[in-house]
This record gives C-alpha cells, sequence and structure tokens, in this order.
C-alpha cells in the first residue's frame, strides 16, 4: 500500500512544481499544441497568382508548383517563381572549346608591400574576361525537369492558362502536402502532390472525370540550361529528344535516361494504373491512364544513376508516409505559440515563422549550404555564397534540428582543399573559406566575392554553437581540424602596422556592407570583432582538448586594432569616417550592428556605443536599399540592448525587402523573387528573442505584455 501512495505523492509534487518551471522546461513537456499554430497558417491561393507557387521537397530535393498542383505553366511562371525541380547532386556545365582556369582570372592586390593575387571579372571579350564567366557560369544546378499536366479540350486541343477555372490550391503544412482543385470545360480537377522525405521523387494523386475520357495525362519535360545569372527554368532545345532515351522496366513503370553533355541522370515514372504506353513529345514524355477509373496515382524519382534510384513505394502509401514524417517534423522541434497576444503584430509573426519554418525544411536541410534561393529557382547560376551559410544553417540549431548545421559544417571538409588552394596562392597559412562557391568547393572569380571576409569564422561559430548545445570529446575532435586551419589563416591576415601598434585588416577586404572598396578599406567593424571572436574561441578550443593555447595567436589577439569609433558611434570602417553623412555608406547591409548582434559583446567592445550607433542606423539608413536578412540582423542588436519593442518594429519594418509573399518567401526585388537569408535570419532572431543568448535572458526579446509561449528552442551564442 506504499507504493501506490508514493507515487500520488510524486503526482501531487509534480502539479504543485510544474507550472512554476521556467520555460526551458517546457521544452521537455512538449505542452503547446502545434497543429492548431500550423493549420492556421496554411497558405490558400484562389487564383494563378505566379508569385504564389508553392514548393514541395525534403531539403535534398524540391519541385514546384503552378495553381494545377503540377508544373502546366512553365511559360507562364516564369517572370514569377519560377517552376524548378533542383536537387543537391544535380549540376552540368557547359562544352567549352578551352579549359579555364581561376589562375587566368586573378588580379593583384597591393597589401603592407605585397601584391595579393585575387580572382576577379573582367570585361567579356577579354581572354580574362572570358575565363571568369565561364567559371561564374559553370557548374550551374540543373532544372532536373517539369511534371506537369497534359490537358485537352473537348476539340483534342491543349488547354491555355485562360481554360483554368475555380482554382482553390492550398498548401497543407501539416502533412507537407500541396492540395489542388481546379475546373476546365466544367470538369473538375483534384490533385494532391507531394515529395518523399526518403527520397527524391514526385508523389501524385489526382481525381477527375476527365481521366475517364483521355484527356487528362501526365508530362515530363526537360528544360535547358540557359547560363544566365537567372534560370527560370523555362528554356527548351529542339534537340532534347537526342539526349533522352526511354525504357519500360515493368507495366507502368519507366527508366529515362538523359544524357546532356557530360552529365548524366535518369528519371523513373511509376504508375498504380496500367498506362496506355508512353508518346515522346518534342521535350520529353507524356503518359495517358488507360481504363475507366477517375482516380490515378503516379510517382516521378530523379537519381544521378539508376542504382541510386530509392526503391519504388505505393504512391499512396507513399502520400500517408510523407503525412507522418511531416506530423514528426512538426511535434519534435522548436515552435512558438503567438496566439494570446493581443497585438496584431503578433499574427504576422507568427505566419512568417511557420511558413519559414516550412520553406528551409524543404529547400536548405540537405547536406550542404544552399543557394539563396534554395531548390526553388536558380540565381547566381546555383551557386551556394558561404557568408550567406550563416544565414542558412544557425538557425536550425536554435530551432531543435543542430543535425542540419552539423550536415552544412561537414560539409567544409569536401571544400577544404579549394579554400586551402586560396591560402596558398595568396601567401597565407591555412585557409580561406570561398565566398561563390559550388558543391565540391570551386572556387568563383568574382570582383566583390573574392575580398569578403566575413565567411571566415563561419565554421568556427557553427562547431561552438554545436558544442554548447551538446558539449562532448567526439565533437570537439571532429571538429578541431576545421577550428584549427581557420583559425590559422586568421592569425596570419592581419598586418602589424609598427606605425600603429596594431594588427589591421586590409587593405584586400570588402566589408559586408558591400560599399567599401577592396584596395582601401580597412579595418571594417563586424569583421574585426568576429576575428577576436574566432580566434578566441579557437583558443578555447583547444584548452578544452587539453592543448596549449598558441602563443601566436595570443599575440593577434592582444594586438587586433580597436573597433573603430567616431563622435561616440562605430564606424563601418575605420577609413571611412563619413560612415554616417555619405549617402552610399547608408546603403546594403548596416553590418557594423552584427558586432553585437550576431556576436556576443566581445573584448573591447562599449554597449553604450553601439546603443547610440543603432539609434543612429535606425534613423538614417535607406532601408530600400537593404536586403532580407538586414532587418533580423538589427533585431539582433536590439534585443541584446534590451529594446523588445524595436526589435518587433524591425522584424516587421515595411519596406519592400522586407516582404513575405503569401507563400511565406522574401521577396527582394523583379529579378530575386525569393530570399531564403531572410527567412532563416527571421527564424533565429525569433529564437534568440525566446531562448535568449549571452548577456539576454531567455523571454526578454519580446514586449513585456506579450505573452508568448515557446518550447523546443535553444539560445543563440
Amino acid at each position: 500500500m506504499k507504493r501506490p501512495e508514493f507515487l500520488r505523492s510524486r503526482l501531487l509534487l509534480a502539479l504543485i512544481i510544474l507550472p512554476l518551471l521556467p520555460a526551458i522546461a517546457q521544452e521537455t513537456l512538449h505542452s503547446i499544441d502545434r497543429r492548431p499554430i500550423v493549420e492556421r497558417h496554411r497558405v490558400t491561393l484562389t487564383t494563378m497568382d505566379t508569385l504564389g507557387a508553392l514548393s514541395v521537397g525534403n531539403g535534398r530535393f524540391a519541385v514546384t508548383v503552378d495553381a494545377t498542383g503540377l508544373q502546366t505553366f512553365p511559360e507562364r511562371y516564369r517572370n514569377g517563381i519560377p517552376l524548378g525541380t533542383l536537387s543537391e547532386w544535380g549540376w552540368h556545365s557547359f562544352p567549352a572549346d578551352t579549359v579555364y582556369s581561376i589562375g587566368q582570372t586573378l588580379r593583384p592586390t597591393a597589401s603592407h608591400g605585397r601584391q595579393v593575387p585575387y580572382a576577379v571579372q573582367w570585361p567579356a571579350d577579354t581572354p580574362a574576361g572570358r575565363a571568369a564567366d565561364y567559371l561564374r557560369q559553370n557548374p550551374h544546378r540543373l532544372h532536373l525537369g517539369q511534371v506537369g499536366w497534359d490537358i485537352r479540350g473537348a476539340d483534342g486541343t491543349l488547354v491555355r492558362v485562360e481554360d483554368i477555372t475555380d482554382i482553390r490550391q492550398e498548401l497543407d503544412l501539416w502533412n507537407g502536402h500541396v492540395l489542388t482543385h481546379f475546373t476546365v470545360g466544367g470538369a473538375p480537377v483534384r490533385v494532391t502532390t507531394a515529395v518523399r522525405q526518403d527520397a527524391d521523387e514526385l508523389v501524385v494523386k489526382v481525381e477527375s472525370p476527365l481521366l475517364a475520357t483521355g484527356r487528362l495525362a501526365v508530362k515530363v519535360s526537360y528544360p535547358y540550361p540557359t547560363g544566365e545569372w537567372l534560370d527560370e527554368a523555362a528554356n527548351y532545345d529542339q534537340e532534347e529528344q537526342e539526349r533522352l532515351n526511354a525504357s519500360q522496366s515493368r507495366s507502368g513503370n519507366w527508366l529515362i535516361q538523359r544524357q546532356i553533355d557530360t552529365t548524366t541522370y535518369f528519371t523513373r515514372f511509376q504508375t498504380t494504373n496500367r498506362a496506355a504506353g508512353i508518346d515522346s513529345l518534342p521535350y520529353g514524355y507524356r503518359w495517358t491512364p488507360s481504363g475507366g477509373d477517375s482516380t490515378w496515382t503516379f510517382a516521378v524519382a530523379f537519381a544521378p544513376d539508376a542504382p541510386s534510384l530509392a526503391p519504388a513505394a505505393a504512391p499512396l502509401e507513399a502520400l500517408e508516409e510523407i503525412a507522418r514524417a511531416y506530423h514528426q517534423y512538426w511535434t519534435t522541434n522548436g515552435i512558438i505559440d503567438f496566439g494570446a497576444v493581443t497585438d496584431p503584430r503578433a499574427a504576422e509573426l507568427e505566419r512568417r515563422m511557420v511558413l519559414s519554418r516550412y520553406l528551409t525544411h524543404v529547400n536548405s536541410s540537405g547536406s550542404m549550404p544552399p543557394q539563396e534561393t534554395g531548390l526553388t529557382y536558380n540565381s547566381w547560376y546555383g551557386k551556394p555564397h558561404l557568408e550567406m551559410a550563416w544565414w542558412h544553417g544557425v538557425h536550425f540549431a536554435l530551432w531543435g534540428e543542430p543535425e542540419v548545421l552539423a550536415r552544412h559544417l561537414d560539409w567544409h571538409f569536401r571544400a577544404l582543399p579549394g579554400a586551402h588552394a586560396i591560402a596558398v596562392r595568396q601567401g597565407f597559412r591555412g585557409v580561406r573559406w570561398q565566398k561563390m562557391t559550388d558543391p565540391d568547393g570551386g572556387e568563383t572569380a568574382s570582383s566583390v566575392g573574392s575580398y569578403l571576409l566575413w565567411q571566415q569564422p563561419h565554421p568556427i561559430y557553427f562547431a561552438e554553437l554545436l558544442y554548447q548545445l551538446s558539449p562532448s570529446d567526439s565533437l570537439l575532435s571532429r571538429y578541431a581540424p576545421l577550428v584549427d586551419t581557420t583559425a590559422a589563416f586568421m592569425a596570419d591576415f592581419p598586418h602589424y602596422d609598427a606605425e600603429r601598434g596594431q594588427r589591421v585588416l586590409g587593405p584586400g577586404v570588402i566589408a559586408a556592407q558591400e560599399r567599401f572598396g577592396a584596395d582601401t578599406t580597412l579595418n571594417t567593424t563586424f569583421e574585426l570583432a568576429y576575428w577576436r571572436w574566432g580566434l578566441t574561441t579557437a583558443q578555447q578550443w583547444r584548452e578544452r582538448r587539453g592543448l596549449p593555447r598558441r602563443d601566436d595567436w595570443d599575440r593577434v589577439i592582444a594586438a587586433l586594432a580597436p573597433l573603430p569609433v567616431q563622435d561616440s558611434l562605430y564606424l563601418a570602417a575605420a577609413s571611412a569616417p563619413d560612415s554616417y553623412t555619405n549617402p552610399r555608406y547608408l546603403t546594403d547591409h548596416p553590418s557594423v550592428l552584427a558586432a553585437y548582434g550576431l556576436l556576443p559583446a566581445t573584448e573591447g567592445l562599449d554597449t553604450a556605443i553601439m546603443a547610440r550607433t543603432l539609434d543612429t542606423i535606425w534613423k538614417v539608413w535607406q532601408w530600400e536599399e537593404t536586403w532580407g536578412w538586414d532587418f533580423p540582423l538589427t533585431a539582433f542588436t536590439a534585443a541584446r540592448m534590451g529594446q523588445a519593442e524595436r526589435a518587433v518594429d524591425a522584424l516587421l519594418m515595411e519596406v519592400p525587402k522586407n516582404h513575405y509573399l503569401k507563400n511565406g518567401h522574401n521577396y527582394q526585388r523583379s529579378n530575386l523573387r525569393i530570399y531564403l537569408p531572410g527567412n532563416g535570419g527571421f527564424l533565429a532572431a525569433l529564437a534568440m528573442m525566446c531562448a535568449g543568448a549571452a548577456g539576454l535572458p531567455g523571454g526578454s526579446g519580446f514586449p513585456p505584455d506579450w505573452d508568448v509561449r515557446w518550447e523546443g528552442l535553444q539560445p543563440a551564442l
């Protein structure tokens, strides 16, 4: 009889204590009902909204669909959000009649008595320009194929966009499905679209009387790369059929090989209905189901080689498994519930939060840092930008998915040889991390990117964040090589200026605020703070491993130039005393805020000066001339300063580049219609405002009268 009484006593004690536990305890209890939060931000479209295209994917592979639930009208969407089918593994290079090398693009930059070579852009009609352009364009991420409807009218002709009526399309976030209804000539069509989470495979279910009459079929078309900065996935080549070969492995199961120059990959079409055969089209193939059934399910998978195609799964079972995977996703990671907040701004924060969580999962949760437009469509030739890796990766760790950030960090081992080659060529120790790169870490010529420095400490930041979340000797051993070789360059790059008695950054530097020339810029504030933080953290990693501190690194840390100050404000750079009076310098990223936003306070940082700097930037900055991650950056600094109202105002500032579309994408401009660093930065800022950071208590990042509930979030550094 004593044991039941003991249990009753424990239960009573728990009931008394639980309401008093801090928010961190909620993370274990999962007390928040996630589904209502997710469901109230289901996306609904009722028109052919070309900026409302919806994506399904798994972080390694994604498909973006139009208002028909597939990719039926790519030409219509080319000026909106293009209808891409992209992967991490699918890359292509144009044939060239000569071999181009990065060495053909080098330009010397004078720096402290040395001529340091940088890979830059040149006029297009010069040999150096042709090399630089080719290396920028190649390899480029490949649009693998577009899966669209072949819909016929009663007279047998293809329907037009105008023939699609009664559109109602929903992004079912909770289940990871796109649900589409439309009408053609009075006949309804209902489509369910999703992507398997364990394979690069699109799964589709369609219900329509058009199936029984043979007027609804599916086609796979293969666009050819444009080689342009923006590839809108709507370029088709008359010779496409010469690149394709289709074979049937069994009834309803077809394998297509595409040989596009030196790139080969495979498409598998699988259907549960007996297909009436395959028809060749100018740019692909069409399948029409046989029989009088009004329901059809099929799947289209892509892989770099036939053996890599995942085992086929019944499409209906696959849809159920996708839904279960999304239930797991939404219920096991971080969440914020703004439902009890009466301030009307909270609803928009929650909408952006839920949709950003979905979009970053679909586009950015794979095994390498993504491009800025993810797996939706190509910009910058589909290449990742490593300075953006912070915005793409850090939020995952803060929202309960450190394994995603770990995958992004692991990819740096793959890029290590290319980064080492840059450092060797420039005469420095260690590695100098690339800016614009490719899946193997190849270097790209860029008159701006080659001089950027702020991506350099990122691997140390990522490793330290992972360690703080889960300290272990195995993690130290795993990432110590990256930390050490990253820090080796950081210790070697600052030049000792005997006249100043300081170690200085530059020339040969372009700040994160890309408004200052590489040949004359000196001591940019954010980069100086990040340098000090990175080298200090690298020394701590040595101590954790039982190794002595590096004396040479300590000498660099001690001699680093102080953050440049004028009139009690932090300058963007010591070489820019007119940082707040020159109109040109009041545009682009206000990256000086990152010195106490992305970073905790480093030695020598004066928070009072930073507060005045934030006030000044808030008043004078040309916010229309910024980028999507600048608003969460500002929120970081405001939150660290205890300015919760300003943090919220920054996240919701009403300027064009802080606009979030119906589908949750952060619109930037006419040729950059989505921008995932904005979504990632927004999530990172929300996490810090809830869970806190160094010097910022958890929960203090919102106005005191906001009843915000959260769980599963981790504090920032």
